[in-house]
């Protein structure tokens, strides 16, 4: 599902086949919470259980990211001198055999900032994906979230699959290179071929490279990696900070453990009630409806793109085609085609503070010079012609040697029961080309993700119903373009009565409160820190761009 992974490339955001069966949105009984949750009963799982609920967490200074994670250097001390400190979390391979094979999960965290009376616990984050490292991502964002430290250890996690929690790898040597693949074919033929033919290649190098731990890395079985996460750390309550994906993951949490939530917040919310490709296509029309938006802005600079957003829009559609026809080459041998352009187009979407260095970036493509537009879509992840993560939280420590994109196509496709074929997708391409014919193709085809995965998706979409929890503060961004403002009502409904509480954020870009909307922030910091809920009907606006920015 989708932050959703904010899109790992431009158009792997969705996968599978839509199947007539949904899952019910009741809560589930004792007996299948069990089942879900893993605990067999027997004598040697209760031992095994209490075995990984009684150990130990050896907390050490943190080594610089593994190539896993995306490298970098080893997190710098927090301006207090506060140091970051990590370790390893045991948790079942498979949750239903907790007696069976075990793994190791990467954990990171920075101790509260406050007096020990005043500290609730640990707010443990995810910041979406699925495939983002935590543990690299959590030190360069900690500066957002530094009140909420003084109240909180702040503790993140790789999620299993995910950097150094046995991380997926899907490399081949015999593989293709992605960039090398047209991801939106129309010749019905040697290019569709190609598509299909790489998916299914892929999904047999993962098998062959990760086959052990591919049937045990979705989204249910992170959940309860997540419990006994709390249970070691040593908290009653599960205090919960999940964005874009992130939000997914905490709603299957709290319905696997409804009295265990405590203070949550899910922020960029994933529709729990779309499989893969109603997903698909409504961000399809959330990125449309973003790149409208700032086309109006970039229209009322003063840019040379138009006169006004149909104009832009327009301009843009035929620049995509033209690069795809002939594209633009770079002084360092590079070139922008179409796909390129739509990547780096996608990229700065999830930020509003993007769009001054897109309007340049646009401008000098239509002067032929696509050497901005190049470094905009690598300094935002989207190098050759790739999306960011799903939420495109993650930093810069995100390079080629991550296995964020590998992670997110088996969680996903862990996650997903649907399987599409070629004829599906194009039986839908004109729903999506309605939706948005620039974000719409590449979106309908990344349904095709899943073509030839090896190990079965758990159902159509996640189940999440948690009645009886404690309120769960849900934030929508009216101008989300990855995750859609109206999945946060649906999140809402399907957590159960008076659990799931909107606020509402009328703004642009992926996400709210890393937008540094303070409005949202306040809100958001009044709950996780005092406890105080708003009001129904909260609603949060925007500053504009500053003119000439």
């Amino acid at each position: 599902m989708p932050t959703a992974r904010a899109i790992s490339t431009a158009v792997l955001l969705s996968t599978a086949t839509l199947l007539a069966s949904t899952l019910t949105a009741c809560a589930p009984t004792d007996q299948e919470r069990d089942r879900q949750r893993g605990t067999g009963g027997t004598t040697t799982d209760a031992q095994a259980l209490t075995n990984l609920r009684d150990q130990s967490l050896d907390w050490r200074a943190c080594p610089a990211p593994s190539p896993a994670q995306g490298g970098g250097e080893a997190p710098a001390a927090l301006p207090d001198g506060t140091r970051w400190q990590c370790a390893t979390l045991r948790t079942p391979l498979d949750w239903k055999n907790p007696s069976g094979e075990s793994m190791d999960l990467a954990l990171i965290r920075a101790r509260s900032s406050g007096a020990p009376d005043a500290r609730i616990g640990s707010l443990l984050f995810n910041f979406g994906g699925p495939g983002g490292s935590g543990v690299a991502t959590l030190p360069g964002l900690a500066p957002d979230y530094e009140k909420l430290r003084t109240r909180y250890d702040l503790v993140s996690f790789d999620p299993r699959g995910v950097g150094d929690s046995s991380g997926v790898r899907c490399l081949d040597a015999g593989l293709p290179d992605e960039d090398e693949i047209d991801q939106t074919p129309d010749d019905g033929g040697d290019e569709t071929n190609a598509l299909v033919r790489f998916n299914r290649e892929t999904a047999a190098a993962c098998e062959k490279n990760s086959g052990d731990v591919l049937p045990y890395v979705g989204t249910t079985q992170a959940a309860q990696d997540m419990d006994l996460l709390r249970h070691v750390l040593g908290d009653d309550k599960l205090h919960y900070f999940g964005i874009s994906y992130g939000t997914e993951l905490g709603g299957v949490y709290a319905h696997l453990f409804p009295d265990h939530v405590g203070r949550a917040v899910l922020d960029g919310v994933v529709d729990p009630t779309h499989d893969a490709m109603e997903e698909a296509l409504a961000q399809a029309g959330g990125f449309q409806l973003a790149f409208e938006h700032f086309a109006a802005w970039c229209a009322r600079q003063g840019c040379t793109l138009g006169d006004d957003a149909e104009d832009i829009v327009d301009l843009t559609l035929d620049l995509e085609e033209t690069l795809d026809d002939t594209p633009l080459p770079t002084p360092d041998g590079g070139e922008v085609d179409g796909d390129a352009l739509i990547g780096a187009i996608t990229g700065a979407l999830y930020r509003q503070d993007y769009w001054p260095a897109l309007r340049v970036g646009l401008e000098a493509v239509t002067d032929d010079n696509g050497e901005v537009l190049e470094d905009l879509a690598e300094a935002l992840g989207q190098h050759g012609g790739k999306g960011g993560t799903d939420d495109d939280t993650t930093d810069d420590t995100t390079d080629e040697q991550s296995n964020e994109d590998d992670a997110f196509r088996a969680i996903t496709c862990d996650d997903s029961s649907s399987r599409y074929t070629v004829a599906d997708v194009r039986s839908r391409l004109p729903d999506f080309l309605e939706a948005s014919p620039l974000f719409g193709p590449g979106l309908a085809w990344s349904a095709l993700t899943c073509d030839g995965w090896p190990v079965p998706g758990a159902a159509p979409h996640p189940e999440v119903g948690a009645p009886g929890a404690p309120p769960v503060l849900l934030v929508g961004n009216t101008g989300d373009p990855a995750t859609p403002y109206e999945g946060a009502a649906r999140m809402a409904e399907r957590l159960g009565e008076k659990v799931g509480v909107e606020l509402t954020y009328e703004g642009e870009g992926h996400g709210a409160y890393d937008s540094g909307n303070t409005c949202v922030q306040n809100t958001v910091d009044a709950y996780l820190l005092d406890g105080r809920l708003p009001a129904p009907g909260t609603v949060c606006e925007a500053e504009p761009l500053p003119e000439g920015k």
